[in-house]
């Protein structure tokens, strides 16, 4: 099992930035790909971007492409997620996810097997 803890959220400016961090312990983080994953209120939750165990790998919601940047950080098991120029429509919880085995970015939330609390982003006017 693997436990997950984000932090970084808060309050930004349309057109800012912010940087999210996940950290995970229990197990072997290099054995997850990893996936950022957020829910505004009244919606489902979306994928927003993942990145395979080595981090060659990373795949992206259009709706961040160019904006937001995924990282990892297997000998400080963390993963991060970098996300610039920020929009109204970016507020949400945002939650990251752990999904067992190395390659395969699922882009739906089933594909996911462990889960954080999750961080609120606010991006105001």
């Amino acid at each position: 099992q693997v436990q997950l803890v984000e932090s970084g959220g808060g309050l930004v400016q349309a057109g800012g930035s912010l940087r999210l961090s996940c950290a995970a312990s229990g197990s072997s983080f290099s054995n997850y790909v990893m996936a950022w994953f957020r829910q505004a209120p009244g919606k489902e939750r979306d994928f927003v971007a993942g990145i395979s165990w080595n981090g060659a790998s990373t795949n992206y919601a259009d709706s961040v492409k160019g904006r937001f940047t995924i990282s990892r950080d297997n000998a400080k098991d963390t993963v991060h997620l970098q996300m610039n120029s920020l929009k109204l429509e970016d507020t949400a919880v945002y939650y990251c996810a752990a999904r067992s085995g190395k390659y395969y970015i699922g882009r739906d939330s089933p594909a996911y097997d462990y889960w954080g609390q999750g961080t609120q982003v606010t991006v105001s006017s």
